[in-house]
């Protein structure tokens, strides 16, 4: 995968100006909210990066936007850190290393994004059952994790 490099600071800001003048325009209530990918950035030195996530966040919020979405951090005093001083509502990815929901909420996190791993996870069943299938002809995995027809059509009505 190609590295990727942070977004200019002051781009990144006006681009969170922007989105938020263009959905003001519109009449309809848009939460936005903002993402920061200096955990990940190798441009930022490791210790440089919660200053650069604060400064980057701060900055959107006044910007416009409503969230703070922090991909790519799971230790609890980081997480910590970041709400005490974003100005805004923290977003986390939750991901198997990171703390569980219930911590996540005490540390003050205000939403949680699974983003692909759902379907990923869902993906693992596939490939599950596709094994099964090509070894043993067998169904125990479709079996064991199918939802019953009746209870899909209950949640579709």
């Amino acid at each position: 995968m190609e590295e990727q490099h942070l977004i200019d600071f002051s781009l990144s800001v006006e681009r969170v100006r922007a989105a938020r003048r263009a959905a003001d325009a519109t009449g309809v209530r848009l939460v936005l909210n903002a993402r920061t990918d200096a955990f990940e950035a190798p441009e930022i030195p490791r210790d440089k990066r919660v200053a650069e996530v604060v400064r980057r966040g701060n900055a959107f919020r006044e910007a416009g936007a409503d969230s703070v979405f922090v991909p790519f951090v799971g230790d609890r005093d980081t997480i910590e850190q970041l709400v005490q001083q974003i100005r805004a509502p923290v977003n986390i990815l939750g991901t198997p290393n990171a703390p569980t929901l219930k911590e996540l909420a005490a540390l003050g996190v205000r939403r949680v994004t699974f983003g692909s791993a759902p379907m990923r996870a869902t993906l693992g069943l596939v490939r599950r059952m596709a094994r099964e299938w090509k070894e043993k002809g067998t169904y125990g995995t479709l079996e064991a994790y199918g939802i019953p027809f009746a209870e899909l059509q209950k949640l579709f009505a």
